[in-house]
């Protein structure tokens, strides 16, 4: 989606735009792999409670994040309109500091993916200001036909989480 090389510090910052909850949201595009109409999901047993389940992406088994549990919202059975973003995030390699870090592939299902939408860096504001408190929050994008909440993957699976999750997918064969 896009351009994994290290963008100019004026260049705008792209988004990958989405609907959960009725509400717009947003990731970062460099983190995005792709989007795709949502798979069926297999529950997967002994995961964290933040993983709805797994799919299959090409031969590899893809942990899908319940990001609506992780915002209060509630639980929402799985729709042929949905949409599933996949998505890298950096984690710490066995989950200690100073240790190299290594990126988990993993998808969210949402509503609907909406667009791609370039932002001036001058128009998001940091997280820690706009959104005091509050978790999963990378930034706030000021668009012009409103705002859209920047979610950070980053975030979402705590370490006994990814441990967890290690666990359960090493015993489906697949760690």
């Amino acid at each position: 989606m896009a351009s994994r090389a290290t963008a100019s510090p004026t260049a705008p910052i792209e988004l990958v735009t989405f609907e959960l909850g009725g509400q717009r949201c947003a990731l970062l595009a460099s983190d995005v792999v792709e989007v795709q109409r949502a798979v069926a999901i297999a529950r997967m047993p002994r995961g964290p409670a933040i993983v709805e389940g797994v799919i299959d992406l090409r031969g590899k088994l893809v942990p899908v994040l319940d990001v609506r549990s992780r915002f209060g919202l509630p639980p929402s059975p799985l729709a042929p309109s949905d949409h599933l973003i996949v998505a890298r995030v950096a984690r710490a390699r066995g989950g200690t500091k100073g240790l190299p870090v290594e990126a988990r592939v993993v998808a969210i299902r949402v509503e609907r993916a909406l667009d791609l939408v370039p932002v001036a860096r001058e128009r998001i504001e940091d997280a820690r200001s706009a959104v005091p408190g509050v978790e999963y929050v990378a930034g706030v994008a000021k668009l012009a036909d409103g705002t859209v909440v920047i979610h950070d993957l980053r975030t979402f699976l705590s370490l006994d989480e990814e441990r967890e999750l290690d666990q359960a997918l090493a015993g489906t064969g697949d760690g």
